[in-house]
């Protein structure tokens, strides 16, 4: 518990700042709990879909899913990757927290370390930890960025996998593709080498970006690759919880891997992922949220803390920004920020002190009013 996320204990004490000066007088940028709507014809076809009340709608399936689900999900990644993806290849999941437990479940035994790119979303140190795993920290580049060089340094006889986050939860960073290609020719000298090591991608913000080139996809560029994916964001789904693994049919022998899978999908507790929504996700895999709203965002959030003088880059994509924080305690500055009724998360609860995250999935009128606060706190340190 000492270690548990400072997003939820700055979001907490978020509720008590607006139990004491009512919520239109705080600005909130504490927890990424997207308020876009799903897309009205997802939308509608719940709708239809309860309204139908077809027989057995609720009842219990493979702990992998529906297959004609998996098989739309499948034909989306053939569509996109042009490789032989079946239904046999994704797993339906309790999104991609549920995804990565069982991923991590499936791989570790206890002791094998997994790589993990910092800064992080600190949630995955404890998905490692949960089957016995040991997270190890690699620091990125000033630009959040891959290091290359200290990835390979932190590559022991241990490492079992390497799980990155593009785009990125703190920073907003985006890899690209000549960085992941990099990285995976690394995985394969390994593997040449006799190390097998798993690249684990997770692609929760997938969907959410600002640039007009698709993002790399990471089975065209390495054979050993699982991919784990949520609903909560790119479809306004946070709350319901659906999401799902996509485990590459480059990997030789892979049956055994998407069994072991499966059966975490059981034995962890999920059981399976929640049927009304599995039935309802597989028909948009295409679609998403109005990402030029997010946009919107970005940029007025990114002006505001420009013009307060705050050190910052734009984010590529999710709804998140990083500044630097412009004193070296971090926390302290987070009370600072509190003080003009800011709430925001300290860059040391995503393993980078001296930085802090704003998460900009908030209304527009709520960036908007903070920059006059935004302005007070730049003028003290100036």
């Amino acid at each position: 518990m000492e270690n548990a996320s400072w997003i939820r204990a700055m979001f907490e004490e978020g509720e008590r700042l607006k139990d004491l000066y009512g919520p239109e007088s705080l600005f909130d940028f504490t927890l990424g709990n997207p308020i876009e709507e799903p897309p009205q014809e997802l939308k509608k076809e719940l709708h239809d879909m309860v309204a139908r009340q077809t027989p057995g709608m609720h009842r219990y399936m493979s702990n992998s899913g529906y297959g004609d689900v998996r098989e739309q999900i499948a034909g989306f990644h053939r569509e996109n990757s042009l490789l032989p993806f079946t239904g046999d290849h994704i797993i339906m999941t309790v999104g991609s927290a549920g995804g990565i437990n069982v991923v991590m479940k499936a791989l570790l035994d206890p002791g094998d370390e997994v790589l993990v790119m910092s800064p992080f979303f600190v949630e995955f140190m404890f998905y490692i930890g949960n089957h016995g795993g040991v997270m190890k920290l690699v620091e990125t580049k000033e630009d959040f960025h891959l290091d290359m060089k200290a990835i390979e340094e932190a590559i022991t006889e241990k490492t079992r996998a390497i799980l990155i986050n593009s785009p990125n939860n703190p920073t907003g960073a985006v890899y690209h593709e000549d960085e992941l290609k990099e990285l995976a020719s690394l995985l394969a000298r390994k593997k040449q080498e006799g190390h097998r090591i798993f690249l684990i991608s997770d692609e929760a913000y997938r969907k959410l970006t600002y640039a007009d080139t698709p993002l790399p996809d990471v089975f065209n560029l390495y054979d050993d690759a699982v991919a784990v994916y949520s609903h909560s964001k790119d479809l306004g789904l946070a709350g319901e919880r659906i999401g799902y693994i996509a485990v590459s049919p480059c990997i030789a022998d892979e049956r055994p891997l998407i069994d072991a899978m499966i059966f975490a999908n059981r034995i962890l507790g999920f059981i399976n992922a929640p049927a009304l929504m599995q039935r309802l996700v597989g028909k948009f895999q295409k679609n998403s949220v109005d990402v030029s709203g997010y946009r919107r965002k970005r940029d007025a959030i990114y002006n505001i803390l420009i013009e307060s003088g705050f050190d910052v880059r734009p984010p590529a994509g999710t709804f998140y920004i990083f500044p630097k924080s412009p004193i070296e305690d971090d926390i302290e500055f987070i009370r600072v920020l509190q003080q003009h009724h800011i709430l925001a998360v300290p860059g040391v609860g995503f393993g980078r002190r001296g930085y802090f995250r704003l998460a900009y999935c908030t209304e527009m009128g709520v960036i908007e009013r903070s920059r006059s606060a935004f302005m007070e706190v730049g003028k003290l340190y100036r």
